[in-house]
């Protein structure tokens, strides 16, 4: 007989609330909405355009909870975002090479996220971090295949338990000003970990290893920690738009 003061098995208990904000951005909601409140002293005229914008910076540092699927041989989305790019291309010098994803051409998938995403970077496989490349460069539109050459960027590198080594890169975009980083060399992180952000609009093209099917789409909207981009020994659904 069930127990009266338990909810039955399968009955949700879980409820909806505001995700987080990352202690990344408080201080920008703190700012933005400090100058709200002054423009009501000062220039009330501007106050809830102000207030609006607040609650924009809020949003956009926004750390809702993300459930990352269990299982061997899953690769996930890095980031929020469309899926903009699926082909094969050249490896950046940074992550070609013997220590690093080796030198032949791999799957690169990119998903760009708008001013409306959440920004936070999740790790796409569990492992270790063996490398953190940052680059100084440009901030041309982050959708532009050049971006990955040209624009402020950040190569990761995470290997798993078997020796399998997963690369992405996070690509400053038109706005965005800084690519911050909460890991380093040396790291242990699980699948789905926050590993940094990029802010104000962006893009993370992941390198997808050969004997892994790419299961997303182009046009296909991916979540940070949740989407499964690639499996091991899948059929590819390869450039299929939906």
């Amino acid at each position: 007989m069930a127990s009266l003061d338990k909810p039955p098995i399968g009955t949700s208990t879980v409820k909806w609330r505001f995700p987080d904000i990352h202690p990344e951005g408080r201080k920008y909601v703190l700012i933005a909405g400090a100058i709200a409140l002054l423009s009501l002293f000062v220039w009330d005229f501007i106050t809830w355009p102000l207030v609006f914008l607040t609650l924009g910076v809020a949003a956009f540092f926004r750390d809702p909870v993300r459930v990352t699927p269990q299982g061997e041989g899953l690769i996930v989305s890095p980031a929020d975002g469309l899926v903009t790019m699926i082909e094969r291309v050249p490896l950046p010098p940074e992550l070609s090479g013997p220590h690093a994803l080796g030198d032949k051409p791999m799957i690169r998938v990119s998903v760009f996220m708008s001013m409306f995403d959440v920004h936070i970077n999740r790790t796409p496989i569990t492992g270790t971090v063996r490398h953190v490349i940052y680059l100084s460069g440009k901030f041309m539109n982050a959708d532009f295949d050049k971006a990955s050459e040209e624009n402020e960027r950040q190569h990761l590198i995470v290997e798993d338990r078997n020796g399998l080594r997963v690369g992405f890169t996070q690509i400053a975009g038109l706005v965005a000003r800084r690519i911050v980083a909460f890991v380093k060399a040396g790291d242990m992180v699980v699948g789905g970990q926050r590993i940094g952000l990029i802010r104000f609009g962006s893009r993370v093209d992941i390198f997808i290893p050969d004997a892994f099917g790419v299961q997303v789409s182009l046009g296909q909207r991916a979540v940070a920690g949740e989407t499964i981009l690639a499996c091991k020994g899948a059929p590819a659904t390869l450039g299929v738009a939906q």
